[in-house]
């Protein structure tokens, strides 16, 4: 079945780090444009970061001020977020998404409507 799964998420004090991981199912993630989201309480999904392989495209949203980055490995076929310096700003629930139809990764990746699949998602706690 075509999927992502998440994992990785966690509590973590201020200025600490974590690393998601997001396994692709049926499908290889280096080809395809896959992203994360997080979304904190009731409000928009917002896009964290995103990327290509094959196409060499990497996105992460300019608010993220270099903390966070993202990467895959075809072996494993998984992307993963390294977010570091955390603070508690960034305590929210954060999605894997996956775009298979070669449309996205470019300015719109941060649109969450246009991905087709979505994990259940994985919760980061920063404490103060």
């Amino acid at each position: 079945q075509v999927g992502v799964v998440e994992s990785g998420g966690g509590s973590v004090q201020n200025g600490g780090s974590l690393r998601l991981s997001c396994a692709a199912s049926q499908f290889s993630a280096r080809d395809k444009c896959v992203a994360w989201f997080r979304q904190i309480r009731e409000k928009e999904r917002e896009g964290v970061a995103a990327i290509f392989g094959d196409r060499g495209a990497v996105h992460v949203a300019d608010s993220l001020n270099g903390r966070f980055t993202i990467s895959q490995d075809s072996t494993t076929n998984t992307v993963y977020l390294q977010m570091n310096s955390l603070n508690p700003s960034d305590t929210a629930i954060y999605y894997c998404a996956a775009d298979l139809s070669g449309a996205m990764c470019g300015s719109r990746w941060s649109r969450p409507g246009k991905y087709q699949y979505w994990g259940r998602g994985t919760q980061v706690t920063v404490s103060s």
